[in-house]
């Protein structure tokens, strides 16, 4: 295998590495708050560490204001990021859709890559749109459950 600094050693196959984030995050905190009828904006407020509550933002001003959502999903995205790390993440291997608490990281990475395209950043929309892919989730899934 080669790289543009030249020939890399090859990896061993360590078998299929999935990443499952703790079902008593904050994600978990923000679903609780909206189901009691919470506005999104107030839960973010409670529970700044949710992703969760950033994609949903995004999601929620893609439309209406790309630069918001960019950022909103940005947020959510690292903070996704810093959960993942915490739960053994080492930047690769699957971080499956179908393990609830790994939504709200998956939705805030596809609303990045959405918002990132609607501001012109293509190079940016397209690493985000690989990362969906190397976590092993067909983005039309988070695309539906993002109403996209």
């Amino acid at each position: 295998m080669t790289s543009p600094t030249g020939p890399r050693p090859e990896r061993l196959d360590l078998g299929r590495v999935v990443t499952h984030l703790p079902a008593d995050g904050p994600d978990a905190a923000v679903r609780a708050l909206l189901g009691d009828g919470m506005p999104v904006r107030e839960a973010a407020r409670r529970e700044p560490s949710s992703s969760l509550a950033w994609a949903l933002l995004a999601e929620a001003n893609l439309a209406d204001d790309a630069v918001a959502s960019y950022a909103y999903a940005r947020t959510g995205y690292h903070r996704g990021l810093d959960a993942l790390r915490r739960a053994g993440w080492r930047g690769i291997g699957e971080v499956p859709l179908t393990h609830e608490p790994n939504v709200g990281f998956l939705r805030a990475l596809a609303a990045l890559a959405r918002a990132a395209h609607a501001i012109g950043e293509d190079d940016e929309a397209e690493r985000c749109t690989a990362f969906v892919h190397d976590c092993g989730v067909d983005p039309a899934a988070l695309d539906a459950l993002a109403g996209a």
